[in-house]
């Protein structure tokens, strides 16, 4: 994710229904442009069009389409919540379903449309409301894994918290990967999910 060196901050945050209502819909008339024509040739004149709006209205809500972009990442990672960890099987031996379930909401998260998806990862920059969104996903994200594994008798590592963070880590940085690359889901599932239960076990499961 390059360092900004535009002003990427949205110009205002609408108050009344029909100003959220504009701003949704540029919101997506960017998402469709940017997966059809590519980051470059996006431009904020396509978007308006799409839209249907004037250009100048857009310009009351986003300064640039570099700040359109973090407004659609910030929505994005808004969305990332693990959405049955209150279903999961915690008897023992049902490590390995545990972090499949992880690991299939993790993909499911990002299957929507990998080319937004790698134009996030190599196009977008960080805004103040991004990172906050950033930080607020990460905690979020590592108290839900970490209450799960907390509770799971198969889990046996040397420190709960680290090994929380390295797993949230590996499993985002690579469903993420996967996603906006369009890598083939099967095989990559299947090896990522070994290696987690692999490590979670800790060291007495290397038999």
């Amino acid at each position: 994710m390059p360092a900004s060196g535009r002003d990427v901050e949205p110009r205002r945050k609408p108050r009344q229904v029909r100003a959220e209502l504009t701003r949704d819909r540029i919101l997506t008339a960017a998402a469709h442009v940017f997966s059809e024509h590519g980051y470059a040739a996006g431009t904020t004149n396509r978007i308006a069009e799409q839209a249907r709006v004037s250009i100048g209205s857009l310009y009351q809500y986003f300064p640039n389409k570099d700040a359109i972009l973090a407004e659609l990442m910030v929505r994005h990672i808004d969305r990332g919540t693990w959405t049955h960890a209150d279903r999961l099987d915690f008897s023992p031996g049902s490590l390995e379903s545990v972090v499949r379930a992880l690991v299939r909401d993790a993909i499911d998260n990002h299957r929507d449309d990998p080319r937004l998806l790698r134009i996030m990862i190599e196009e977008g920059q960080l805004s103040g409301e991004l990172r906050d969104t950033i930080t607020r996903h990460g905690e979020r994200r590592v108290a839900q894994v970490r209450e799960v594994f907390a509770r799971h008798p198969d889990v046996h590592v040397r420190d709960l918290d680290t090994a929380v963070d390295i797993v949230v880590f590996t499993v985002e940085l690579n469903t993420h990967r996967l996603a906006a690359f369009e890598q083939a889901v099967g095989t990559f599932e299947n090896e990522l999910v070994d290696m987690v239960t692999r490590y979670l076990r800790g060291p007495s499961s290397a038999d």
